[in-house]
């Protein structure tokens, strides 16, 4: 019989429906454990595949539980199975995962327990759905309004500056320590949110009594300064609201406005470049009991391979997901459009308001905090530049200019590495 490598007394966490052989993959891990305690053979950073296939070469089979927000083979989960695809491939094959598909373990408000409690060994954390369980974190989404919204540049540049903050922010990463979770990947998002409306609207006599749609307490504070008012509709209600004008227009990311129909009813869509409205992120987490205790090399390797995690994120899912919503709102006769001068000066100075609110934020260092956002945005917009990062479409173009492999993404992910993860690389 394969031994298996895994933590000890989660045999039940696969369910009724597989119990069985639960328990023989449990008596199996148990007889594995000794002698690991987190240590072996060590693997240098930027090793071939070649030379990680022979560090596990004599280490026994490792499964790992984890899932996927979308069904198998689709384009909402695609990072996460190219992610799990190369940890395989680059182990050797000794480390195997039970990939669950369409959040079946775990839905989005108990990812972070069920990773915990040892339902998964690996998830992806969604904080802005318990903002009271994670007030820091709260923080972050919240100052996400300052991320830069253009299609390329806005895409790599907020998806680098938040995780940066993350991590050197002790009180999110205590809030995931807590809860027994090592923190992987933060930050990390699933591209900007936008506003899908009946009709066209980009100015502040626009917005005036429009009634909007969002999911979060900062969403609602730029809707007010916009000048239109704030409410809270079931997503899979959007639809029928938006076309029997009991709302005016949605905030939601653009894979969700696909998702939803929304675009059929609202193809009017505002995002802008220089006004962000808040853009939701998820957390890469592992369980921490159980990764204190797996080989270095295994550790090793689950870090490393989160290249392929964010260049998939962003090659895989956002640039296509963004490609297809463009062709779809032109479609149906709508644009995308940024908002009128008066618009966006109002938004941008509601988006310094409540950056500079953060500083009064008691659940870490305020006003530090703050500092460090706007900090790092302009670092990562530089850094994102000096890489010659461009955008040489805009959103209305995105459709017909994008390809898969047309941008190389590779100089960035590398930077992100080094710039963010390398330093907390197991060692």
């Amino acid at each position: 019989m394969s031994k298996f490598f895994t933590r000890a007394g989660t045999a039940g966490r696969v369910g009724a429906l597989a119990a069985a052989g639960a328990l023989v993959l449990a008596g199996c891990a148990e007889s594995s454990l000794g002698g690991t305690n987190g240590g072996g053979t060590s693997v240098a950073y930027g090793a071939s595949k070649a030379e990680y296939q022979a560090a596990f070469a004599d280490m026994d089979t490792i499964l790992l539980h984890t899932q996927s927000p979308g069904a198998k083979g689709s384009v909402a989960g695609s990072f996460v199975e190219k992610y799990v695809a190369a940890v395989e491939d680059w182990s050797g094959g000794k480390i195997t995962f039970d990939l669950a598909y369409s959040d079946a373990v775990a839905k989005s408000t108990e990812i972070d327990d069920a990773v915990s409690d040892g339902r998964l060994d690996m998830g992806q954390v969604l904080t802005v759905y318990e903002p009271k369980e994670f007030p820091a974190s709260a923080a972050l989404l919240d100052a996400g309004v300052l991320s830069d919204q253009g299609v390329v540049t806005g895409t790599m540049q907020s998806n680098a500056w938040p995780a940066e903050v993350a991590f050197s922010t002790p009180e999110i990463v205590a809030e995931f320590e807590d809860k027994g979770l090592h923190l992987m990947m933060p930050a990390y998002n699933a591209g900007v949110n936008a506003l899908f409306c009946a009709q066209p609207t980009t100015s502040l006599a626009d917005f005036a009594g429009k009634s909007i749609s969002v999911g979060s307490t900062v969403a609602g504070e730029q809707v007010s300064a916009l000048g239109g008012t704030s409410t809270s509709v079931a997503y899979t209600e959007a639809y029928e609201a938006l076309q029997r004008g009991v709302i005016d227009c949605a905030m939601v990311s653009p894979s969700a406005a696909q998702i939803g129909g929304l675009i059929e009813v609202a193809p009017h869509t505002v995002i802008d470049p220089a006004a962000g409205l808040a853009v939701p992120t998820g957390n890469m987490v592992f369980n921490a009991d159980l990764w204190a205790n797996l080989p270095l090399a295994a550790r090793q390797l689950l870090w490393d391979r989160l290249d392929v995690f964010l260049s998939a994120s962003i090659e895989d899912k956002i640039w296509p997901v963004t490609a297809n919503v463009v062709t779809e709102i032109e479609q149906y006769g709508g644009a995308v459009a940024p908002f009128a001068g008066d618009a966006r000066a109002r938004l941008t100075e509601a988006n310094d308001k409540i950056v500079d609110g953060i500083a009064e934020n008691s659940a870490l260092d305020g006003a530090a905090f703050a500092t460090a956002v706007r900090e790092k945005t302009r670092k990562w917009s530089d850094i994102i530049a000096d890489l010659g990062y461009e955008n040489d479409a805009d959103y209305n173009g995105f459709g017909e200019w994008f390809s898969p492999g047309k941008i190389d993404i590779d100089p960035y992910v590398q930077r992100v590495f080094e710039e963010i993860l390398l330093d907390r690389r197991p060692a």
